[in-house]
């Protein structure tokens, strides 16, 4: 059995959906429903039982939970809004949640993977390197990469690092997203700007080094993104923190264009200021550093989308299609 965590959530959903083209069903989702309206995601999905995630803590922690048959816990559960401020509530389920089921699987011999974030590398002042040597160096602009941080300090100091694996993610887009409101990506929040007038509105570079629209991401598409953590869960040796983004640093204006294309239209982008209060949190360039996974992985054929190819794919197969879901059945 595999449990994901997080499992009607974005990317959670999207393991479970590639774990279901490889034929495996034998799953658990847990998750924290509540009124959101992610539990679309689980439609057709297979896997043999849910649970809420308040309920899978508590068995955790009492020892009642039965383990013989857990192969591997996918981690995916967390609070992922980066303007969240409540610090208690984001240590309570980045943190000290995570903390739980690294024991748990570490005392059990289970496969422990976890979601870290490229939230960790802040500015990316010390650069954009998963290498564990330079982890205390690494400074977050908001607490959201702080609490992932504090698991990844912790799983190094107590020991963890040999026995788990950690993936940064970076900016990742694609379907089943459609439920994270203002954190949605821009792909989703343009292809619906457009829709209704025509154009896409991108924020202003508010320092010299970057023209309107230039600021660099690392983006990357969700199915590209699970296939990557699917070979953590089929190579059993390889253990630490990996970096999971496409290593390639594109503007805004790249990706705003390759919207337009996708919906074969002439591009028409809009420059608007910057909130005050996300200004000096604000990333203007990341660019994962896969030599440790590309190394890892030496050998393997793991499929690579570029941003036109990831777009495309996303907005005439699913943003055209009325925001459909990740489906095994359309496999």
């Amino acid at each position: 059995m595999i449990i994901v965590t997080g499992g009607a959530g974005f990317i959670g959903s999207a393991i479970i959906w590639k774990l279901n083209t490889m034929g495996v069903k034998d799953i658990l989702a847990v998750d924290n429903l509540a009124s959101s309206s992610k539990w679309t995601n689980l439609r057709g999905l297979s896997f043999y039982d849910y649970m809420e995630r308040d309920s899978f803590i508590e068995l955790i922690k009492s020892g009642a939970f039965k383990n013989d048959r857990i192969d591997c816990v996918i981690h995916m559960g967390a609070c992922s809004s980066t303007t969240e401020a409540d610090c208690r509530y984001l240590l309570r389920n980045n943190y000290e949640y995570t903390k739980t089921l690294a024991w748990f699987c570490a005392d059990n011999g289970i496969r422990f993977i976890y979601a870290s974030s490229a939230a960790t590398y802040g500015a990316g002042e010390n650069g954009f390197s998963d290498d564990d040597c330079v982890m205390e160096k690494l400074r977050p602009l908001n607490m959201y990469g702080y609490s992932k941080q504090l698991f990844d300090l912790y799983a190094k100091s107590n020991g963890l690092l040999d026995k788990v694996v950690g993936l940064k993610f970076f900016n990742v887009f694609g379907p089943n997203e459609y439920h994270k409101k203002d954190m949605r990506s821009l792909v989703n929040k343009a292809y619906h700007q457009i829709k209704e007038t025509g154009s896409i509105n991108l924020f202003k570079s508010h320092v010299p080094e970057y023209e309107h629209g230039e600021q660099l991401r690392d983006f990357i598409y969700v199915k590209q993104a699970v296939e990557r953590v699917m070979y953590f869960v089929e190579h059993r040796d390889r253990n630490g923190i990996f970096n999971i983004g496409s290593a390639k640093a594109n503007s805004w204006n790249q990706l705003a264009k390759a919207i337009f294309k996708a919906l074969k239209m002439k591009a028409k982008i809009n420059y608007i200021d910057m909130p005050v209060e996300i200004r000096d949190k604000y990333q203007y360039y990341t660019k994962a550093d896969m030599s440790k996974f590309e190394a890892a992985s030496a050998g393997a054929n793991l499929k690579a989308f570029t941003l036109e190819e990831a777009v495309k794919d996303y907005v005439l197969n699913y943003l055209e299609k009325g925001e459909k879901r990740l489906s095994a059945l359309d496999e």
